[in-house]
């Protein structure tokens, strides 16, 4: 069996699998010496599971949730390794930030002067805390200029190879059910990847 890749980001952990962690470590601190076999342990936890109320899983609701934000900045910086990975082109423009992560790399650095000792994922962790927070009206210029970098983006996707933007015009009547932008945008990435490979990049599917 192959090894996965050792810099992939840990896998973001739901509340019940939160909840089952706390019952292991309650576990050990009271009997340490007496085991538990794994059926056992897992009938148990479903059990108080079960009979918990949406009040006291919202601790473990909050965790999931934190995770999940330390999960999806870790994956957003990890480039998967081996030689099949893609080439990323070198022309094609910078993918926009949400206006969470414009949030994040702004007050990022606050936040490891604050606490040094914290790994990537306690720092997002504690970022996503920041981020909920928030009420909407602090949160909007964030988003705002989330938005400004988005829109900045398919114009730029678009003005990559005018030639595209041509061949969109000849071939108007297979557009117009798709006449928006972000449809150009992904059509124009895609011829150019097929010209890249050798392919006729004007091949319709």
């Amino acid at each position: 069996m192959a090894k996965g890749d050792p810099r992939k980001p840990k896998g973001k952990m739901s509340s019940y699998a939160y909840f089952v962690q706390t019952c292991r470590e309650e576990h050990k601190k009271k009997s340490p010496e007496i085991p538990v076999s794994f059926s056992e342990f897992s009938k148990r936890c479903s059990a108080r599971w079960k009979a918990m109320s949406d009040k006291e899983k919202s601790r473990f609701d909050d965790m999931a949730k934190q995770d999940k934000v330390r999960y999806d900045q870790e994956m957003m910086h990890y480039m998967p390794g081996g030689k099949r990975g893609k080439k990323k082109d070198p022309n094609a423009p910078k993918r926009p930030s949400s206006g969470f992560f414009l949030f994040c790399s702004e007050h990022r650095p606050q936040i490891k002067a604050q606490y040094p000792s914290l790994g990537i994922g306690d720092v997002a962790k504690k970022l996503g805390e920041m981020w909920n927070g928030l009420t909407d009206a602090t949160k909007q210029p964030y988003l705002m200029k989330a938005n400004k970098l988005k829109d900045k983006y398919q114009k730029a996707c678009l003005g990559l190879d005018a030639s595209v933007v041509h061949h969109v015009t000849y071939h108007s009547s297979s557009i117009l059910q798709y006449n928006n932008i972000s449809f150009l945008c992904r059509m124009l990435q895609t011829t150019r990847r097929r010209a890249r490979l050798g392919g006729c990049p004007w091949a319709w599917e």
